[in-house]
């Protein structure tokens, strides 16, 4: 049968609908786009198949009627086994009534108050927790009866035992303790040694049901029951094990005793599915009981999913309006036209996901987490809200657009923008120099990777954020990763130059720091000097419909192109001051000996000779022969010293990112150290 089906699917053929494929077996074969619907498919292997995109819509699935057959007598001989254990317990309790021993009777009493402490626990607590007092009575009881202390010791140690689990189970334990012991004495009174066998025989019949009941029904205290039953009951019957389901819709199919463990489970439908909560699904995302039930029912309105795991899930046409997805893992998952509507997606991860014609009006997507393959087309969306709680002090929870409506396509453009831009974000200002040098420097280290400035917004309380253009297929957390160790390692060594320049301590190093994110500065510099790769536009969607956004933060845009222009000033400017500072040191008292003055003039020479610097650079490398010279005014002062060691080393940062065949790199090879010997470091 399962031949004759391969050979039809082979000649093109991909209905199978309504056919009995009972305990055939399709092991590891192709059938793609192949439509079981309605096919009784019970007992049938698709161990390691690929059935990506098929159809098993109202198929029925699990055991055939001989499997099922065979099981039940196999739990039949299986509950007998334990039926003879129960009844040996019984027995051996019994022999409280023995009266003829006194060792048989303490023997009785101590089995009696074992397994009534066990009996206790297990109904209140769980199996697991029932063993543990199990062990713990047995031992404690035990232990005095090993002693030799007779009766009244071991009625002592049965009281404290029984004390013990009175603290475990609550007062509701006495109940069942009393009526326990009753019907075991009554037993004894009416009937003897059997009859008491008999009782605890039943006694252990009902627990066992009672613990495998509530496994199967997802007790948490006998959790583990649950995985050994389901294993046992899906034995022999329709296997999915490690195939592709990738897509294949199982609406409205039965699924008892059916194995999918590690299947591939990724946007498979489930809808309607019934008896999927027996079916073995090992750690799949269907393992969770609250996933299991929004994939089965379609709805999850105003329910909490909180860091629930849907990766890959199928949610195409489901109700989530209202819901809190916060945390929750959406990536690869299905959601084309569902209704999001007011739900709270903060921090959710949807990196690949599929949004297509869903309704997101009213939604919460503070920092979702998004990426160029998030399908957003043909999104049905009034406004959206970036932040879940509103800012202190008012009920601003950053509305999008901040009055009106998204006009069609608005959303999608706007959030497929944001998808190519960097974040960078400054908390106590930014040093602009740092950041120019770590920007320059993470453009070198990923050669033919597009950079721009987008946008420049202060946001407050010396928060700065810059956004930077990349291309589409950028590594983003790469470049974000890159600037923000370059930027703290051009940051120190800016900062120590600070220091040794103004004496300055860490507290005004913050001053001028959060100064220095100030925008209106920033605006002076930039109309005074021509702009060179100057801020790109903000979004230009952003800026049709946010155009009246409520944000007090201020933002620098231009549309002209980059913003790291000549914030520095310019090294045709700087050069006079150099060579005043130069001539005012004294010349070297050994004409065939230069000194300092001597070595600063070919170094300023060489700088301003070098092409491969730009003006930025230039002007910075010259600043520093100018410290340079200043500390050579008195070298052996301490804090001189410390400027020139500093300055030495940002001109050796500078000329660190020249080619090695530029002339000033040769030049500096000598210079450099014939520099720092004079200063004796």
């Amino acid at each position: 049968m399962s031949s004759e089906v391969l050979k039809r699917y082979n000649d093109g053929r991909r209905d199978f609908s309504n056919e009995n494929l009972r305990g055939q077996s399709f092991q590891g074969k192709n059938l793609a786009d192949a439509d079981f619907s309605g096919a009784d498919i019970r007992g049938a292997n698709f161990t390691n198949a690929y059935l990506k995109g098929a159809k098993f819509c109202d198929a029925e699935a699990g055991l055939q009627r001989r499997l099922a057959i065979t099981l039940v007598l196999a739990s039949w001989i299986l509950s007998a086994f334990s039926g003879i254990f129960s009844i040996w317990i019984g027995v051996i309790v019994a022999l409280i009534f023995d009266s003829s021993s006194t060792e048989n009777v303490i023997v009785g009493w101590v089995y009696l108050i074992v397994l009534a402490v066990f009996l206790i626990v297990t109904i209140r607590k769980g199996l697991v927790a029932g063993f543990g007092a199990f062990a713990f009575a047995f031992a404690f009881t035990g232990a005095t009866f090993g002693s030799g202390a007779g009766v009244g010791a071991v009625a002592f140690a049965g009281a404290v035992v029984f004390a013990v689990a009175f603290a475990v189970v609550f007062a509701g334990a006495v109940a069942g303790y009393g009526a326990f012991l009753g019907a075991v004495t009554g037993a004894g009174a009416g009937a003897g040694a059997g009859a008491v066998a008999f009782a605890f025989a039943f006694v252990f019949a009902l627990l066992g049901a009672d613990i495998g009941w509530r496994g199967l029904a997802e007790d948490k205290k006998h959790s583990w029951v649950r995985p050994f039953a389901i294993a046992f009951a899906a034995t022999g019957g329709t296997s999915f094990y490690n195939a592709n389901l990738t897509e294949a819709d199982f609406t409205g199919a039965r699924l008892k005793s059916t194995d999918l463990r590690k299947a591939n489970l990724t946007r498979t439908c489930w809808r309607e599915a019934t008896k999927l909560d027996r079916a073995r699904v090992g750690d799949s995302i269907i393992s969770n009981t609250a996933v299991r039930e929004l994939l089965t029912s379609g709805n999850g309105k105003e329910k909490s999913y909180v860091k629930i795991d849907l990766r890959g899930a199928n949610l195409a046409r489901i109700n989530l309006s209202c819901a809190n997805l916060k945390y929750a893992d959406l990536s690869e998952a299905n959601l084309q036209q569902a209704n999001l509507e007011w739900a709270n997606l903060t921090e959710t991860n949807a990196v690949e996901a599929d949004f297509t014609e869903a309704r997101l009006t009213g939604a919460c997507l503070e920092a979702w987490n998004i990426d160029s393959n998030t399908k957003l087309e043909q999104v049905d969306c009034r406004f959206v809200y970036l932040l879940e709680n509103p800012k202190p002090g008012t009920d601003d929870s950053e509305r999008r657009p901040s009055s009106g409506e998204f006009q069609p396509g608005e959303f999608t453009k706007l959030f497929q923008e944001v998808l190519n831009t960097v974040d960078l974000i400054f908390r106590n200002g930014i040093d602009w120099k740092a950041f120019i040098a770590a920007f320059k420097k993470v453009q070198v280290e990923n050669d033919g990777t597009e950079l721009a400035i987008q946008s420049i917004e202060n946001k407050g309380d010396g928060v700065v954020v810059v956004k930077v253009n990349v291309s589409p297929d950028a590594d983003k957390e790469k470049i974000h990763s890159e600037f923000t160790q370059n930027y703290q390692l051009a940051l120190q060594a800016v900062e120590e130059k600070y220091k040794a320049e103004l004496q300055a301590k860490d507290r005004e190093i913050k001053i001028y720091r959060e100064k220095s994110s100030e925008m209106t500065e920033i605006v002076g510099l930039l109309a005074q000097r021509p702009i060179q790769n100057i801020i790109d536009v903000t979004a230009k969607s952003e800026g049709k419909v946010m155009n009246n956004s409520t944000d007090n933060s201020r933002k620098i845009e231009n549309r002209d192109g980059n913003v790291l222009g000549n914030i520095l000033g310019d090294s045709s400017t700087i050069s006079g001051t150099v060579t005043q500072t130069i001539n005012e040191l004294p010349a070297s008292p050994e004409a065939d000996t230069p000194g300092i003055k001597e070595l600063l003039a070919q170094l300023q020479t060489a700088l301003e000779a070098e092409t491969s610097l730009d003006d930025e650079d230039k002007a910075e490398a010259l600043k520093q022969v100018q410290s340079l010279a200043e500390a050579g005014k008195n070298p052996s002062d301490g804090g001189m010293k410390k400027l020139a060691k500093n300055s030495t080393r940002m001109l050796k940062a500078i000329i660190s990112e020249l080619p090695t065949a530029a002339k000033l790199v040769e030049t500096c090879k000598d210079l450099l150290p014939a520099i720092t010997n004079l200063f004796g470091f």
